[in-house]
Order: C-alpha cells, then structure tokens, then sequence
C-alpha cells in the first residue's frame, strides 16, 4: 500500500476546502535514530518529524496525503528520497517562497529538505518512480569502518573479493521472482527487475555497492547483499545467490545485512510530466513472469 500520513487533517483530503496544489519533497536523512520512515505511534519517524514541521508552517488544515518513494526500515539512509503532499492553494500562495528556510528552522539536524516543487497532480512519489537506487557500503580493513562514516558504512571482518562479489552480483541482474530475498506480504508479487547491480572500492578502500530496480521488496537490498557478502569472502561459491531464485519463499539461510550500511540514494521519474499518470497505472499491474 501507499504510506501515506496524516498531516493535519482527519480525512486526508482537502478537497471539500478547495483547490490544492500538489508538492515534490526532496529529503535526505541519517536513519540511525529513527525508527524507520512509517510513522508509528510513541516513535521518532521520518514521516512523523516531517508531518509535523510541515502543519507548523502550513497550518493543521492545509496539508494533507504525504506520500512517499519507498519507506525505509529502521536505520536506513537516505539521501534521495522523495515524497509528495497536497497543499492548499493558499497556504501554498502565502508560504511557498519560504517553505524550505521555514523547514530548515523546524526539522532536526539529521532530516532536511533539499527541494519543494510544485507538480502535476497525476505526479505519485511511489507510483509514478521508474526505478529507485541504493547503495551498501562495507568496510572490510582490520580496523573497521572510517570512524567518521560509521553510521553508514558496515564493518565486516573478513577481507572481500570484489571480483567475486561482481561475478555473483552479474547473474541477479534482470527480472526475476527475488521471493528468496523478500519478507512476503499476502497477495503482493516478488518479481522485480534489477537492471543494476555492481561494487566498487573507493579512495579509502571501502567496498560500495550500487543496486538500481524498478521497484524492491521489504529488505530485498539487505538479503542481497546479505547473500553477496558470503561469497566475497569465500565462504560460498559465486552461483549461490542467483540460485536462489527458483526459491518460491523466503530462504533462511540468507542472513539479512545491517541495516545502518544502507542508503536510498535516487529515485527517477519520467521526464516528461505527462507520462506520471501512464507510469503510475503501469506501476500497480500485479507482475507476472512470462513462462
């Protein structure tokens, strides 16, 4: 489902008030002391922080339907992520110029808002996305992660084959039924479509993978890399992950990686406003495998 959030209003619609413009957030955050981007009862949230800054400047009435790209789990980064409100026309009238140094002031240090633009009302933040990527970075040197990036970056204490890790990661790459590397939800499909998936180490030795698909399971990106890690470091031979995917369940053996190496960092969208609506009806067919 889409998560959508109260943000001020009892019924999530503004219509029976009058017009509403409809808003692109751009946000980044360090997910190590929220509980995920769902907002929870008697929890700090992603959605829960944003909600409220935005009915502070905007008022308990004029915003409403906060919709995001994809939500989160606890301790996951972002750095990309995107998310779409509905404003009232003249709340969006009377505060727009100002909306994002008003938020700056509001939220906390570790959530800010990079951009608001006005957008068509068919654009969707989760529906209408054409992909979303990520990255996982893990540190595999004797000492561990650099000490100023350990809040995003995994200590792993065995040194990693980043051709093994390649070669495993190639044979992922295309649509499958990912129902291995998935936490399944009734009648909700498993089959995504990787169309990037490759590791690098950068200047400091860190390994950083980059994961790219149209959409992903719960913890899909986690249990991928869960799987991968095994092989860098010899304890599995390069054919496991992509074996299993003739899994129709979640396979147990796969160890779920930390969730602080993690971080959502873009999410594409068609370039072309007109397609938002197109994009979005294609996004909500229930995928099938062709046989």
């Amino acid at each position: 489902m889409t998560e959508r959030v109260n943000v001020g209003t009892a019924n999530g619609d503004l219509d029976d008030r009058g017009p509403f413009t409809r808003l692109r957030l751009d946000l980044g955050y360090d997910g190590t002391d929220f509980s995920g981007w769902a907002a929870q009862p008697g929890r700090r949230t992603v959605a829960g922080e944003l909600a409220e800054c935005l009915a502070r400047v905007l008022g308990s009435d004029g915003t409403a339907s906060l919709t995001v790209a994809g939500r989160t789990d606890a301790g996951v980064h972002a750095t990309g992520q995107v998310c779409h409100v509905d404003v009232a026309v003249e709340r969006w009238v009377a505060y727009g110029d100002s909306l994002l140094r008003r938020l700056a002031g509001l939220l906390p240090a570790d959530l800010r808002v990079y951009r608001v633009l006005d957008v068509p009302a068919d654009f969707d933040a989760r529906f209408s996305a054409l992909y979303r990527r990520y990255a996982y970075r893990v540190a595999d040197a004797p000492w561990g992660a650099p000490p100023l990036r350990h809040r995003d970056t995994v200590a792993w204490p065995r040194a990693l084959d980043l051709d093994a890790i390649n070669n495993a990661s190639a044979m992922l790459i295309g649509e499958h039924d990912f129902a291995a590397y998935c936490r399944r939800k009734d009648h909700a499909s498993t089959i995504r479509a990787i169309t990037d998936l490759r590791w690098h180490r950068d200047a400091q030795g860190v390994l950083i993978g980059t994961v790219q698909a149209d959409a992903f399971c719960q913890a899909m990106v986690r249990s991928l890399v869960g799987a991968l890690l095994p092989v860098g470091d010899g304890r599995r031979p390069a054919s496991w992950p992509a074996s299993l995917l003739t899994r129709r369940a979640r396979a147990n053996e796969v160890v779920v990686a930390p969730a602080h190496g993690l971080t959502l960092v873009e999410v594409g969208y068609p370039d072309d406003p007109a397609e938002y609506e197109r994009r979005a009806e294609l996004t909500r067919r229930r995928r099938v495998l062709d046989s």
